[in-house]
Formats: C-alpha cells, structure tokens, sequence
C-alpha cells in the first residue's frame, strides 16, 4: 500500500464518530407525593415538616428540669454529671460536663432485614432551660430519605445514650442509611452509652428479666399504665398508614416517650450505684459493680467496693464479693490477704469457682508462702471436690485431674 493511501485510510478512521454513549446525568430526586391523611394527623397533633426528599410528621415535647418519672426527678441526670466529673477513676460510662448528649430510641417495622424499616425516631436532648422530646414520624416508607435526613444525624456529633441501641436502634439505622447512600450526606459516627450492657452488668443473677419495663418497675420506680406492647407498635403503625387513622398510633409515640423518659433516670441511678450511694440493692449488684470496677483494671475501686461488701453483708451473701477480693489482692501481690480472702469464700461460692479457689491457694501457698506442705493439701482438697463432683463429665473430669496430680507429685517432691 502506497504512502497516500495509508494516510487517506487513516483519516477515515479519524472521520470515524465514537460509538462509545456519554454517560447520562444522575436525574434528580423525585420528591414522593403527600399521604392522603396528611391533614389527618395534623388534626391528632402532629406537626408536618418538608425538607429536599418529602415531608416528615414531628412531636415535640419540653420537660422541665423538675419532672418527676419514677423515683427520679429528671434533673437527677445533672448529679450524675458532677458525679463523673469528680472522680478519680476512669469508667466508660462516664461524661464529660461539656458533652453534648442525645437520649435515642426507635420503633421498627420488624426486627432485621432490609425490609424492616425505622417509622419512629425518638430524641431527648437537653437545653439551657428544659429537657425537649423530639419525635420524627415516618409519613410512609416512600419518605424515608426524608426522615433519615430531618435526623440531623448527618451533622450533629453527640454522645449517644441507648438501652440495647449498640446491638440494634443504631445497626438499624446504619442500614438504611446505606440505602440511601447517593441521597443523603453521609452518617456520622457517634459515640454511643448502651444502658442495657450496664445492666446486665449490674444486676447479673439479680434480676430474671432485664427488659426496660422490668428495669422501670423494680429499679426506677416506673410503671406504664396505659402502655401498648411493643410488639404491637409495628402492626399500629401499619394500620395508621393504611387506614389514615392515627389513633393508636399516638400511644405508640406514648410508649417511646417512656423509653427515652426512662433512659435519662436509669442512667442516673445506674451512676448512684456506681458510686455506691443507693443503699437498697442487694450484696449481688454491688458485688457485680466491684467485679466491674476490677475488669476495668480499677483495682483501688474494685477493692474499696468489694471490701464493703465483705463487711455490710452476712458471709453467705459475700461469698463471690470474697473471691474477686481475693483476685484483687492477688494481682496487687498481696498475699497474705488475698489468702485471707480465698479461705473466706470458699464454702459460699459455687463448685468450678471454688475449683479456681483451692487452685489459687495452692498456687501462693507454692509460689509466694514456699510452704508446701498447706499448697499440697489445698491440691488433694482439688483432686477430691473434682472426683466427687457429679455434675461435671468424666471426660472433663480426667483432664482436671491429670494437671492437679502433676501439681501433687511435683509438690511431694518439693516437702
């Protein structure tokens, strides 16, 4: 091929239009119509608020500092912060006076799933001169962008105060969020205070049923009357969606306003205890704060709470308070009252602790006291409890027994 033929082909090919489409622009959001019962729950006292992506049903309610709910006026909380404040111990659930809080709790449609949508955001936060109620409704599931955005969850930075939010209200709203991802700007991270983890921590082996209506009737002084079951609260608003109606839909906001009142007491009181300033809970409960305390590596608070407990309550009811003193006083390499301490709970405490217990004894009698002759017997009253005991398996039982028979020889041939 000649030289001017290569070059007329390749202007050709340059003449050439691209096939390739230029990429079509994001169309813009399409803001959902109205409900057809917009006026309707206007009329029940709810208040209509548009934004970019639709319009979101508010409730807005002002607490004085003054209000009563349960045993606790709400300005209780203000305590709990000049508590924390004074402090010469670290605690995770601790609050700076200069941080702002948002109490939160939601309603669902269900429990998991990406179907499962959030039709109730519920917010308590505080002012200069009240506790304000904040209650964000969704107007139907076509308006959940704007819902999620009229949270302010987007701009707002707080410390976020929940009962089981960490495991579920805040995972939930993560989801659809993400849903909404190429609408909505992107969700801040918060740090979050789950009330619920402090109450398992608490009231472990003293409470059966650690619900926040069982926490609110036994701790708090609370009781709902009147309350709708929460497992309804789907079902209601469902209802109200496709009736109109609002009725019971408004004692489902009632329900919500109950958990977000109950939060801020229940934090409260679970601070008093923490500072051992309520005098009407069980030899368990401060127990479970002293063993707390000490898995927080707080060994001088750990110790100062376990000590009371050792001195206020009869020897049966101090019995665990007895061992984790004596975990205490082991890793603080006293030994001499840890020993003290082990030998005192040892007929209260359940069969593997004192299993643990006649092990630790062993272990400083060996290691710290070089007396061989009481590490040995502590070992044989091992081998005995670990032999005699019915309840553990064989296969179990063996393998216990192997590692304390090598500590017996090894002790024989130390006397």
């Amino acid at each position: 091929m000649s030289y001017e033929n290569k070059i007329l082909q390749m202007k050709k090919m340059l003449g050439k239009k691209s096939t390739t489409q230029p990429k079509a622009e994001q169309p813009a959001y399409q803001k959902p119509a109205n409900p057809s019962y917009t006026e309707q729950w206007e009329k029940a006292g709810l208040t209509v608020v548009e934004n970019d992506f639709g319009i979101v049903f508010k409730r807005q309610v002002n607490y004085s500092f003054s209000y009563q709910h349960g045993h606790y006026q709400l300005q209780s909380f203000f305590d709990a912060l000049r508590k924390w404040q004074d402090a010469d111990f670290n605690h995770p659930y601790a609050l700076d006076g200069n941080e702002s809080v948002l109490f939160f709790d939601t309603e669902t449609t269900g429990l998991k799933g990406v179907g499962t949508h959030i039709f109730l955001l519920g917010f308590l936060e505080i002012t200069k001169e009240a506790f304000v109620l904040t209650q964000y409704i969704l107007a139907d599931p076509a308006h959940e962008a704007a819902l999620l955005f009229e949270s302010k969850l987007w701009q707002k930075t707080a410390t976020i105060i929940t009962y089981n939010g960490k495991s579920f209200d805040w995972p939930q709203l993560e989801t659809r969020w993400t849903l909404h991802k190429k609408t909505l700007p992107k969700l801040r991270a918060q740090r979050q205070i789950d009330l619920l983890h402090s109450s398992k921590r608490l009231w472990k082996n003293d409470m059966e049923r650690l619900k926040l209506k069982a926490v609110e009737e036994e701790k708090l002084g609370f009781s709902r009357v009147g309350d709708i079951p929460g497992y309804l609260a789907p079902i209601i608003y469902l209802d109200a969606v496709k009736s109109g109606i609002p009725d019971a839909l408004m004692k489902v906001l009632l329900h919500n306003e109950w958990d977000l009142l109950s939060l801020i007491t229940l934090y409260s009181h679970s601070t008093h205890l923490l500072f051992e300033e309520n005098k009407e809970e069980s030899a368990k409960t401060f127990t479970n704060i002293g063993k707390w305390y000490g898995d927080l590596k707080e060994s001088t608070q750990s110790v100062k709470v376990l000590e009371r407990v050792t001195t206020q309550f009869d020897e049966l009811a101090a019995g665990d308070a007895q061992y984790y003193l004596a975990l205490q006083h082991k890793k603080n390499k006293r030994y001499s009252e840890a020993i003290d301490a082990f030998v005192a709970s040892l007929h209260f405490v359940k069969p593997r602790t004192k299993l643990h217990v006649l092990e630790q004894l062993a272990i400083l009698y060996e290691h710290q006291l070089k007396d061989y002759q009481q590490a040995l017997y502590y070992t044989q009253e091992g081998i005995q409890l670990i032999q005699n005991n019915e309840q553990w398996s064989m296969e179990q039982k063996q393998k216990w027994v192997i590692s304390w028979e090598k500590r017996w020889h090894r002790l024989g041939n130390k006397k």
